[in-house]
């Protein structure tokens, strides 16, 4: 039987909601439960861009009387509704696994236990479930390495190391099927959700794809969020004549990838089986280094603010993680549209025309940082 009706958890977030108008526009009938994170949702209410076509529920993913009917009356479900943000999850260890993991529980005891007529099941992951990115040594071959020492990070040498021979490395693009390393309690969580859904998925025979979405950027990102992407952070610090605050030395290595990309390919992934019971690599293809991604904002702006690049690190921070996304090319047809020059012009181009899209609360966020003692500060070596 085809799929007509999609729920949708987190469907008034970024992601969620683009993907909510493509459903509609493609005739699917959508429901939308989200819980309205005033993090994210500073108003508490319906975001302005809410699609009069859809019906919205406010609810909790822990809650089973709101989730379960919405559930077992869905002929698919895109699972998004998450707590995201890498540094917060790192002090805020119980509402992090209580909402990612738990949540994600609770939907698949609703599938295993209820009767339901849901065909495919979408959950989103992250290249956080990767730690480092892929790597390559000139002696040993592939490698991967995992979280740099405080010792390291303290003495300024941001580049990786060869875990068998101690050599420097060279950063490759990540497939999917690289050893998977978690470094904070966020990842930690997105790595639950994926294992949690292919393996009931598999067992039940609900096809199930778990996305991992590396750096995705455009419009309704929350420019207001401190715990949001750092391209969004840094556009709202450009926004409010503020230098972007740039970590370590700026030639972190990553995949950016426009919002109407990651679109197509979610689209893909409800309507083709070639990924079913996969994780999949939802990226551009292309890689840049954060401190041009930083330049190429204030360039778009037309502002002369430099980045302030601070020579310090971060204990969580990987070095690179850029996108193989040879699975989404062969098992869907897949093929990224949107250049970094478009995708960050359209961006800007709708920061402009969003009235309070670019509250800073960056330097709150920062201080949270220091005072739990995640940030380290050192001196370059002699």
């Amino acid at each position: 039987m085809a799929i007509q009706s999609i729920l949708v958890t987190g469907g008034a977030g970024y992601i969620g909601s683009h993907l909510v108008d493509r459903l509609c526009t493609r005739g699917y009938s959508v429901t939308v439960l989200d819980s309205l994170e005033p993090q994210v949702h500073r108003s508490g209410t319906w975001p302005s861009y809410a699609n009069p076509k859809v019906r919205y529920v406010q609810g909790d993913v822990r809650d089973r009387a709101v989730f379960e009917p919405l559930v077992v009356s869905s002929d698919a479900v895109v699972h998004f509704g998450a707590a995201v943000s890498v540094g917060q999850s790192m002090y805020q260890v119980d509402r992090y696994v209580d909402v990612n993991t738990r949540g994600t529980a609770l939907l698949l005891d609703i599938l295993v236990n209820a009767k339901h007529n849901v065909q495919k099941l979408l959950v989103a992951s992250s290249i956080g479930v990767y730690g480092e990115g892929a790597y390559h040594c000139a002696t040993c071959g592939p490698v991967a390495p995992g979280i740099r020492p405080t010792e390291q990070l303290a003495e300024r040498d941001w580049e990786q190391h060869c875990p068998r021979c101690g050599k420097h490395v060279i950063s490759i693009p990540t497939p999917e099927d690289k050893a998977l390393y978690r470094d904070n309690i966020y990842s930690m969580t997105k790595y639950h959700q994926e294992e949690m859904v292919l393996l009931i998925g598999k067992t039940y025979g609900i096809p199930a794809v778990a996305p991992r979405f590396f750096n995705v950027y455009g419009p309704r990102q929350s420019l207001s969020n401190p715990y949001a992407g750092v391209a969004a952070i840094w556009l709202s610090r450009l926004l409010n004549g503020k230098q972007p605050v740039v970590f370590e030395d700026g030639g972190q290595l990553r995949d950016f990838v426009s919002i109407h990309d990651v679109v197509d390919c979610l689209v893909l992934m409800l309507e083709k089986s070639g990924a079913d019971f996969l994780p999949v690599n939802v990226g551009s293809g292309e890689v840049v280094t954060i401190l041009n991604i930083a330049k190429l904002l204030a360039r778009l702006l037309g502002s002369s603010i430099e980045p302030l690049v601070t020579e310090t690190g971060r204990k969580f921070d990987i070095r690179h993680n850029t996108a193989d996304i040879t699975c989404a090319r062969t098992t869907l047809g897949f093929e990224p549209k949107v250049s970094l020059e478009q995708g960050f012009s359209e961006l800007i181009e709708w920061a402009k025309t969003t009235p309070d899209a670019a509250e800073d609360f960056f330097d709150r966020a920062l201080r949270e940082l220091q005072d739990k003692g995640l940030l380290v500060t050192g001196t370059a070596p002699q």
